[in-house]
């Protein structure tokens, strides 16, 4: 069994940060990439950053310059350190892990998602 937890969600106001945290557990033989996806009420899930097990990173256009992916693969842990937060960024964040079990091939797991709301 494979869980993705995340923590870290929460209210901030206009121009803040926030650092969410996405910790892989269970018997997990390897991890390909990680990554961070949103859906804000409405709208679908998009990526917003992804980082491979050698450390490249890919972001979206809309929090460039502002958002942060990193990953300690020996936790198994994704991070992204969000700065200067607007309200577009409102949405709930899924943790998305591409990984193998022992014994198994690759699959894509989710985390149960963190809200992240920004309001003054």
């Amino acid at each position: 069994q494979v869980q993705l937890v995340e923590s870290g969600g929460g209210l901030v106001q206009p121009g803040g940060s926030l650092r969410l945290s996405c910790a892989a557990s269970g018997s997990i033989f390897r991890i390909n990439a990680m990554g961070w996806y949103r859906q804000a009420p409405g709208s679908q899930r998009e990526l917003v950053a992804a980082i491979t097990s050698g450390g490249a990173t890919t972001y979206a256009d809309s929090v460039k310059g502002r958002f942060t992916i990193t990953r300690d693969n020996a936790k198994n842990t994704v991070y992204l350190q969000m700065n200067t937060l607007s309200l577009d960024d409102t949405a709930v964040y899924y943790c998305n892990a591409e990984l193998r079990q022992f014994g198994s091939g690759w699959r894509n797991y989710w985390g149960q998602g963190t809200q992240v709301t920004v309001s003054s």
